[in-house]
């Protein structure tokens, strides 16, 4: 049996409590008013832009303003000249025309002096009303801040535990012989899916609740006809983006994914102590029937989770996409948690092949992320159709270097280190890719949901480091205290035997 390390049970509740207080302070951080997003603009350099903005817009009001001027100034001179010429005719003549003309030509001078005062109060609210609405906007943003950086944590560890469990039940459904001495730690794994979907629920609830700005489509003004926010793009799909049937999908996906989850580690228990294979029957069929459900759930809850922030956008390979990430993520788990395992006298059994083909399946999902990258990225790209091409504009220029900086963490380093069959065996680097394959994924799903939540107002700060503190202790603390519950070698499973001596 294996016994939770004091040391690392510390460490897990210390990230815990780092990581609420830092969520905490991202809250509290967070700007309340106008008022305070004009102060935090003021401060900060990088916003510099935006007072660049205000001024331009003052300076061409200003322009305008002295171009009218100028236009009565000609007018005015107009009338003098037309007054020189008259010296033709006599004084008497020529004052009188002067006079009438001046009396003629006064009410226009007063029109367009009156019109410039108009037109400069115009431009000067038009200018407000402009200003005010982006300030508001970029208060959405940074109020979103703590709240994105708590939903990109949250669903990336769900998602993990989602990912260690469909590759467990594709274990089970192939009936693989190498991998049932690693059962236990993908069950131990998948136990954070409880907590770990509790939380992420709450958060949906939240959402659905107008707590943020998450979700635009969520906000009722923008399919209200008659209001100025209205978007004809998002009413028109009003049908499938709607507060109920959002919940309720989530609500489903997430009880069976669970329900599924209690039912395989039941068997498993239970295989160790029958005197038959039945329960190992029962996990097989609950495998098949499992992976026929999650290939359904797990496209549309890619597009209600994390394609829907951006409304707009869609992409019919974006379920694969988000399946390839999560699930290269569990896999590199899987093998760190083993091998840190094997590093503390557990799992004896385990040998270099069983970790050669752990490495093996990093890479290939790496490659397999790529190449889903690669065709999404360039069909949206050279079409150029601005709906499309606009998702990946706004990372490339505002997200420019976690944009490229994930794509050579999760294609260039696995593919240089991993690519080699020796270098699959040592565990330094196996640990050292795995490091960076969890970091390029995690920065993925940032860049799959920051840009949308809060724009250009994106930087690493206490909120999103405090998040991925919480989580990342709760999930070692969920994963290892699971661990402790049952043996470490499932002794029961039919195919234990052949774990053990998988040698190639």
């Amino acid at each position: 049996m294996y016994t939770f390390s004091s040391k690392l049970k510390t460490f897990s509740f210390v990230l815990m409590i780092l990581g609420v207080i830092g969520i905490g302070i991202g809250f509290m951080a967070a700007p309340k008013t106008i008022e305070d997003v004009e102060k935090i603009l003021a401060a900060d350099s990088h916003h510099g832009h935006d007072a660049s903005h205000s001024e331009n817009v003052a300076t061409h009001a200003t322009e305008a303003h002295a171009a009218d001027k100028h236009v009565s100034v000609d007018s005015v001179k107009v009338a003098e000249t037309h007054a020189v010429d008259s010296t033709h005719a006599d004084v008497e003549t020529v004052v009188d025309s002067a006079v009438s003309h001046e009396e003629a030509h006064a009410p226009a001078v007063v029109d367009a002096h009156a019109d410039n005062h108009n037109s400069d109060a115009k431009a000067d609210a038009h200018a407000h009303d402009d200003h005010k609405a982006h300030l508001e906007h970029v208060l959405h943003q940074l109020q979103n801040k703590p709240w994105a950086a708590l939903y990109v944590a949250c669903i990336f560890f769900m998602l993990i535990s989602v990912g260690v469990l469909a590759f467990y039940a594709i274990q089970y459904a192939a009936q693989a012989g190498w991998s049932p001495i690693l059962f236990r730690v993908m069950e131990g794994i998948t136990a954070y899916l409880l907590p770990g979907s509790i939380i992420f629920f709450v958060l949906l609830v939240l959402a659905g609740m107008h707590f943020n700005h998450l979700f635009v489509w969520m906000n009722p003004d923008v399919i209200n006809p008659e209001h100025v926010d209205f978007d004809k793009l998002i009413y028109n799909k009003k049908g499938w983006l709607n507060v109920v049937r959002f919940l309720v999908t989530a609500a489903i996906f997430l009880a069976v994914w669970n329900w599924v989850r209690f039912k395989f580690r039941k068997n498993s228990i239970a295989q160790d102590s029958a005197e038959d294979n039945a329960p190992y029957k029962k996990n097989f069929k609950l495998a098949a029937f499992f992976l026929v459900f999650f290939i359904v759930s797990e496209s549309i809850m890619s597009w209600d989770w994390i394609m829907s922030v951006d409304p707009h956008w869609y992409s019919t390979l974006f379920g694969w996409y988000v399946f390839a990430s999560f699930f290269v993520s569990g896999i590199t788990v899987i093998a760190m948690i083993t091998l840190y395992l094997k590093s503390k006298g557990y799992l004896e059994q385990v040998n270099t092949s069983h970790i050669h083909d752990l490495a093996k399946f990093m890479f290939g999902i790496s490659i397999f992320w790529t190449y889903l990258w690669f065709s999404q990225f360039m069909l949206i790209w050279y079409s150029n159709i601005p709906e499309e091409v606009t998702y990946f504009v706004t990372r490339i220029e505002h997200y420019k270097l976690p944009f490229f900086g994930m794509l050579a963490m999760n294609f260039i380093f696995p593919l240089l280190i991993l690519i080699n069959t020796d270098f699959k065996r040592l565990t330094w680097i196996v640990v050292m890719a795995g490091i960076v394959i969890l970091c390029g994924h995690y920065i993925d799903f940032f860049n799959m949901i920051m840009p949308a939540t809060v724009g250009d107002q994106w930087f690493i700060g206490i909120p999103e480091i405090g998040a991925l503190m919480f989580f990342l202790g709760l999930f070692i603390f969920v994963v290892f205290t699971a661990l402790t519950k049952a043996p470490l070698v499932p002794k029961g499973n039919p195919l234990i035997e052949e774990s053990k001596h998988f040698h190639y």
